[in-house]
């Protein structure tokens, strides 16, 4: 049938997006969401500042943090028409014997939105009808939120949820996230929700003062402090409060090489270093040091499609919060917003919203 719809189009980078008008139709297997948000993420910044290469040549439509409406599906698809939902950041394909075998986030056939396919600065966009998660409408306003507000989910959230369920973070834990922004922050108050005591670094102090009230219990701003410094302020906070020395569980999320430096500059014995964020930049470190503190370090790719109703149960329950930290700004002002929060202009998260 189609729907008429438009979308926003990289065409090179650092070049102003160009609006495109299309037909949006549902293949098999494949629904069309009418788009309600689409959040502003530090990979599509890079992809489009930093010169990051998408899977799928240009010119491509950026954005893979996107809610909605399914107002088309096509055959073996049905039961999706009309739900709101949120579309994973990453569409394992369900069928190969990575898939099976519980490895989703490495399917080598998985669909990014804005990546490997079309992405969310859109009105609508066509994608894989599986692994969406069903928003429930009456607890998202019980809980004072918009479907364009949890459009974060898909990657903000969902992508700390996995590092943190990953590393193994029990109640008891301390936990250290580098990088206390717009993944980072939600790690923090990941962590907290699963019993972690959290200690969040960042050289920004309008974040460190922001997080404090979700989940930080110590703040430090790592700007002017060396990393033997840094170790030691979060050793002496351990002792203070009867935590462990050892088996801390780190996270870095500011997508920096100075953050990664510190973040493997704080391994202890028992360690684990769980890199979230990503940048082009290459770090010099040495290896040795997870030998001898027989600590490891561990990668996180987005998040298996079937943890993300357990994530959002984490904003709908309050254990989680997302409206501090979200702000709703016009797609069509798309251009205008990525100079914006490319120059920290705009602290919070950006959800691009068509009007």
């Amino acid at each position: 049938m189609g729907i008429r719809a438009y979308r926003w189009l990289m065409t090179a980078p650092r070049q102003p997006m160009v609006r495109q008008e299309f037909e949006a139709t549902a293949g098999p297997g494949e629904v069309v969401v009418a788009v309600a948000g689409c959040g502003v993420c530090h990979t599509d910044l890079g992809y489009y500042y930093d010169g990051v290469r998408t899977n799928q040549p240009l010119p491509l439509a950026l954005g893979h943090e996107v809610s909605g409406y399914v107002v088309e599906a096509g055959d073996g698809a049905a039961q999706w028409l009309g739900k709101p939902v949120i579309v994973p950041a990453v569409l394992p394909c369900g069928e190969c014997d990575l898939c099976k075998r519980g490895l989703e986030t490495i399917c080598r056939a998985q669909k990014m939105p804005g990546n490997d396919i079309q992405g969310g600065f859109a009105s609508h966009m066509v994608v894989p009808g599986r692994g969406l998660c069903e928003v429930d409408m009456k607890r998202l306003e019980a809980a004072g939120l918009t479907l364009s507000q949890v459009s974060i989910v898909a990657d903000a959230l969902t992508t700390p949820y996995q590092a943190v369920r990953k590393a193994g973070v029990t109640p008891g834990s301390l936990a250290v996230v580098v990088g206390a922004g717009g993944v980072g922050g939600y790690c923090v108050q990941v962590a907290a929700a699963f019993g972690a005591t959290v200690v969040a670094i960042d050289v920004d102090d309008r974040k460190l003062d922001a997080i404090k009230e979700h989940g930080a219990s110590l703040v430090l701003n790592g700007r002017g402090m060396d990393a033997k410094a840094l170790k030691g302020a979060i050793s002496a906070f351990a002792r203070e409060k009867g935590l462990r020395s050892t088996e801390w569980f780190i996270f870095e999320c500011s997508g920096t090489a100075a953050g990664q430096l510190t973040a493997y500059s704080l391994l202890v014995h028992g360690a684990t270093l769980s890199v979230v964020g990503f940048t082009m930049d290459k770090v010099e470190v040495r290896l040795s040091n997870l030998m001898a503190f027989d600590a490891r370090a561990i990668g996180n790719w987005g998040c298996p499609p079937s943890a993300y109703p357990a994530a959002l149960d984490l904003v709908l329950d309050g254990k989680v919060q997302i409206a501090p930290f979200v702000t709703p700004r016009p797609l069509d002002d798309i251009n205008r917003i990525f100079e914006a929060v490319h120059a920290h202009e705009i602290r919070q998260r950006v959800v691009l919203e068509p009007r």
